[in-house]
């Protein structure tokens, strides 16, 4: 993967120069954090993406992580730590006018469509780790989720569908067997709400002596904004593998009012239950996330939180706090 990952991004790099001038934007972003767990956390990720033509755009995605200390899911909202280079995303899309009743065709690597999914969404608010039902070993789904495949969205923005195809491209932990998988999402809004569906039916990522059949999930999702709060949340509820099920969610609330200033508040409620007839394996777990994202200057920002866990951890203490740094510069060519 590490040779993918330099020719992607020596090729895209010098893909700028060939389209005439049109813009690009390079952008190179740097996280550090440290938790009261004992673990600290560095990454760093390489953004190329413009439009050339009109309609037509494109992306790719690197990000190098490393662990230090026991691991955990501190900063795993959407990148790896695992000490190696990855590719994370290179498609290119096309985006049709609104005479048309197809909206968007994307071809090549990106994050799995399903439910709230983005990177910027997730990694970029405040929150230092990633839901629950988004932590690779918890059965459920993983902020790593990569399809190589074609995505294609019908409809209108008020109202729109989307089907994804292709095979899985994991990083991290929770790498699924190879196969072709599914997503289906549908999605409406209506002033500040907007509110979807999604459906997947993809490979398991555990070994397949033990883990029989096909990973199934269905999930609902719904956003609403308005002077500078936002409220969000995903429920999800599925399979990761025949003969047990997987049932969770989470909400999140989000502040950000001019009276404010630099300051973003960040909270979370959430839970996760495993269900399987092995008593032994049962998982139950639940817990809150409360932090703030504090933009110091341009492109420095420092995010800070408390989180506590009940059920099982993913932690390694029931109350943890964590802090990360994080700067990025961008530039056009």
């Amino acid at each position: 993967m590490t040779r993918w990952f330099i020719a992607a991004i020596a090729g895209v790099v010098l893909f700028p120069a060939v389209v005439r001038g049109q813009a690009a934007v390079v952008e190179v972003q740097q996280n550090a954090g440290m938790t009261s767990e004992s673990n600290s956390v560095a990454s760093t990720q390489l953004r190329v993406f413009g439009e050339p033509v009109a309609g037509l755009r494109f992306k790719l995605e690197g990000s190098f992580g490393q662990q230090f200390g026991e691991g955990s899911d501190f900063l795993g909202t959407a990148y790896p730590y695992g000490g190696r280079a990855d590719l994370i995303e290179a498609y290119a899309e096309y985006l049709f006018t609104d005479r048309f009743l197809v909206r968007s065709v994307r071809a090549g690597r990106y994050r799995t469509p399903f439910g709230i999914s983005s990177a910027g969404e997730h990694g970029y608010i405040g929150f230092t780790r990633p839901p629950l039902i988004r932590y690779g070993e918890y059965w459920a789904l993983s902020s790593g989720y990569m399809e190589h495949g074609i995505d294609v969205v019908v409809g209108r923005p008020q109202l729109s569908a989307e089907l994804s195809v292709g095979r899985p491209g994991d990083v991290g932990d929770a790498i699924r067997r190879p196969g072709v998988d599914t997503v289906v999402r549908v999605e409406g809004s209506s002033d500040s709400l907007v509110v979807g569906a999604s459906f997947i039916d993809t490979t398991p990522y555990l070994p397949i002596v033990w883990a029989h059949g096909r990973a199934r999930y269905g999930g609902v999702d719904a956003r609403w904004m308005k002077g500078g709060v936002a409220l969000r949340g995903e429920w999800l509820a599925g399979r990761p593998f025949n003969g047990v099920s997987t049932v969770g969610g989470y909400v999140d609330a989000i502040v950000h009012r001019p009276v404010m200033g630099p300051v973003t508040l960040v909270a979370r409620a959430e839970r996760l239950d495993y269900d399987t007839p092995m008593a032994e394996f049962v998982l139950k777990t639940h817990r809150a996330q409360l932090g703030a994202r504090v933009r110091l200057w341009q492109g420095l920002s420092v995010s800070a939180g408390v989180s506590h866990q009940g059920g099982q951890q993913t932690q390694h203490k029931p109350t943890v706090m964590d802090v990360s740094l994080s700067y990025a510069l961008r530039t056009r060519f």
